[in-house]
């Protein structure tokens, strides 16, 4: 008797994944996309963020950097499809130390004073100077936020090798220390989870969290990280890298949508200042 041949069903792609994904096996928890900023060249991007954040380093008025944190969000959101809760996620280290630069700029410049409580004396100029660097640094974020979620870390070295001509040893090192980074968190879990194991745990039922339990964890981190490193350098050797030129599987080249992209950018970046100007906002380093 002749059985049926079994037709099996394709494995579902994992929960969250875009359809039509690849899953990155190199570094876990990223995956390639289909937007416009997906699509981009790393390199093109990273120049796109470098030529931004130059721009506004002699820039200190608050118009200037708000029109162009409002169209850094929309251009993260829109071309590079990143939720808004998601991105506002991320800005919020960004958004601690704007606030920290707009207080800290607020009080302790000349100026005519707004607000006046005890010690402190809040000015105008200080306010507008803070307030213009508060807003240089949401811009910075936004744009750096929108890199890192829209660009694959092999996709960057590959593109850094072919267009910056970084060496392979470089390359493969820093990517094999990113994967190592990105590691560090669940090891860390781990560990925890076996310190409470065999320790008395607190009236709560957690992990102490003592100096003394963070200091041996953190001890038995380090060593972790140490051997994997040793771990790592041992095998990109053994694979010969460096001896001599390597080829790539997906090389990474430079297309006229990338070129297209640099373009639009620097036409924002100098519209926006021709705004500004044209609005007698735009004020330089005299402002300060």
């Amino acid at each position: 008797m002749v059985g049926r041949a079994v037709r099996r069903r394709p494995a579902s792609p994992a929960p969250g994944a875009p359809r039509g994904a690849d899953v990155n096996t190199l570094v876990p928890g990223v995956r390639d996309g289909d937007s416009f900023l997906h699509r981009r060249n790393p390199v093109a991007k990273f120049v796109a963020v470098f030529a931004v954040s130059a721009a506004l380093l002699g820039v200190f008025d608050p118009a200037t950097p708000a029109l162009l944190y409002a169209l850094a969000l929309l251009a993260v959101g829109v071309l590079g499809r990143v939720g808004m809760r998601v991105l506002a996620a991320a800005q919020l280290p960004f958004f601690a130390f704007a606030v920290s630069l707009l207080a800290v700029n607020a009080v302790s410049r000349g100026g005519t004073v707004i607000v006046s409580a005890g010690w402190f004396s809040i000015t105008d100029d200080g306010l507008a100077v803070g307030t213009s660097l508060a807003l240089r640094t949401m811009v910075i974020g936004t744009c750096s936020v929108g890199f890192v979620l829209t660009t694959d870390p092999v996709r960057l070295l590959t593109s850094m090798q072919r267009q910056l001509r970084l060496p392979p040893q470089v390359a493969y090192g820093m990517l094999a220390g990113y994967r190592l980074l990105g590691m560090l968190p669940g090891e860390w879990r781990s560990i925890r989870r076996a310190h409470a194991v065999r320790q008395p745990r607190t009236r709560h039922g957690r992990a102490p969290r003592t100096p003394r339990a963070l200091a041996r964890a953190a001890i038995t981190l380090l060593v972790l990280a140490l051997r994997r490193g040793e771990r790592l350098a041992v095998a990109l050797e053994s694979r010969g890298l460096g001896a001599g030129e390597r080829t790539v599987w997906r090389p990474v080249v430079v297309t006229g949508g990338d070129v297209v992209f640099l373009v639009a950018v620097a036409l924002v970046v100098a519209g926006t200042f021709a705004v500004t100007a044209w609005a007698g906002l735009l004020r330089g380093p005299g402002a300060l």
